[in-house]
């Protein structure tokens, strides 16, 4: 038997919850506020008592580290963002679902934290979405870990002259992981997520594949996932568009059916990613703007202010358009040139091949379309020779390699030319 404490604040109010645990049951409960006595529930019975809303907080900042619940087959564990995508996903999930959200940690000095998918307003609306379908609801409070895993990363990547994707190693990587481990804690044999991407069988194996709406296909950020682990992992809307998803959520009366899309890098709580990383040790230093020659141009604040193919920003007088060629953090400089110089047709990456493919298409920015290429294996990952040059291509940013719809190998650039 051990005891478990949780609280939380809001406004100036308070709540605790100190609870005696037996295994996986709750044999004495201090627990004010909460809708009925928790002494005697398992801990997945806990999950579902609500009550006042700091009583609840409390409730689940205890229970998230030691929750455990005996195996069930079918028993869905389903990722809540407090988003509708996640809400859909739990409908898809019943009557056997427990719902997980990951508590992650968010700039306490950006401007708009209530948006993010992992601040404490999405992780109350993940639980009164479980509760009023009378699903357990877990929150697992992952803020360090997410910092050390997935922030500090991003910030050294870019003192290193990268452009880092933290949605990457945050999605593919990080979360998964949290996750599945959960889903096995809580006696679940598959986990269900709201993303829109599918899977597929190719020559006996399961990969990654892009979801069937183009303008919500989100395999790119899901390519750092093992296909080891797709097995236990369904992604139930992958064969929908997003307006399909808020029309079920609508006739369904949930209340997450109109709530708006949840911001990139949640992190950042709004801000913007310069700003960001000067609170978070990248401190403005004057330098050299330069052109492919070394020749001064202007001079600007801090290297890692610009990323390849940036045009804007500059603030050179030129006769010609000028782009962001690339960095040099060692001299604190920017490169610049023409856009034709940007072009790039070789490319490597440090990754993994999921399957054997010669021809494949190569994504090397989330917003960029895939281009024709030649895919060669390297010890440490890939090369890439393009069919047709690719502009902007950046270290740090993740080459996604497709081969028709399905994900065939991912890695993070290191070098193009």
């Amino acid at each position: 038997m051990h005891e478990v404490f949780g609280d939380s604040s809001r406004n100036g109010e308070w709540a605790a919850v100190r609870l005696q645990v037996d295994g996986d049951r709750i044999v004495e409960a201090d627990a004010p506020g909460l809708a009925r006595d928790v002494a005697g529930l398992t801990l997945f019975e806990a999950a579902t008592v609500g009550g006042e809303t700091l009583a609840v907080d409390a409730l689940a900042n205890a229970l998230g580290p030691v929750f455990r619940a005996a195996p069930a087959p079918g028993r869905v564990a389903v990722a809540m963002s407090g988003g509708v995508d996640s809400a859909v996903t739990l409908l898809r999930s019943l009557p056997n679902a427990v719902g997980v959200t990951l508590r992650l940690w968010l700039d306490p000095s950006g401007p708009d934290s209530e948006r993010a998918c992992c601040s404490p307003e999405s992780v109350i609306a993940a639980r009164e979405t479980c509760h009023r379908l009378g699903v357990p609801h877990v929150t697992l409070d992952l803020r360090e870990e997410f910092r050390h895993a997935v922030v500090t990363p991003f910030v050294h990547g870019y003192a290193r002259g990268e452009t880092p994707n933290p949605c990457i190693r945050c999605n593919g990587s990080f979360r998964f992981a949290e996750l599945l481990a959960f889903a096995s804690r809580a006696g679940a044999d598959r986990l269900a997520t709201g993303h829109y991407a599918r899977i597929v069988a190719r020559d006996g194996r399961l990969l990654l594949a892009r979801g069937a709406d183009p303008a919500k296909d989100q395999s790119y950020m899901l390519a750092a996932l093992d296909p080891r682990h797709l097995e236990q992992v369904s992604f139930p809307l992958g064969e929908q568009s997003k307006e399909t998803t808020r029309a079920e959520a609508e006739r369904a009366g949930l209340a997450a059916a109109r709530k708006p899309e949840s911001q990139e890098a949640c992190f950042l709580a709004g801000d913007d990613y310069r700003t960001f990383l000067g609170r978070h040790g990248l401190r403005p230093s004057e330098g050299a703007i330069v052109d492919e020659d070394g020749s001064e141009l202007g001079r600007h604040d801090g290297f890692w202010r610009f990323t390849p193919g940036q045009r804007r920003g500059l603030g050179l007088a030129a006769t010609e358009p000028l782009y962001v060629l690339g960095t040099q953090p060692a001299a604190n400089s920017v490169v610049v040139g023409p856009r034709e110089s940007l072009a790039r047709t070789r490319v490597s990456a440090r990754g993994r091949l999921y399957a054997m493919a010669d021809r494949v298409e190569a994504k090397l920015r989330y917003r960029s379309p895939a281009v024709p290429a030649h895919v060669d294996p390297a010890p440490d990952g890939f090369r890439l020779e393009l069919a047709e040059p690719a502009y902007g291509v950046a270290p740090g940013q993740a080459a996604v390699l497709y081969d028709d719809e399905a994900v065939v190998g991912h890695g993070l650039i290191t070098a193009a030319n």
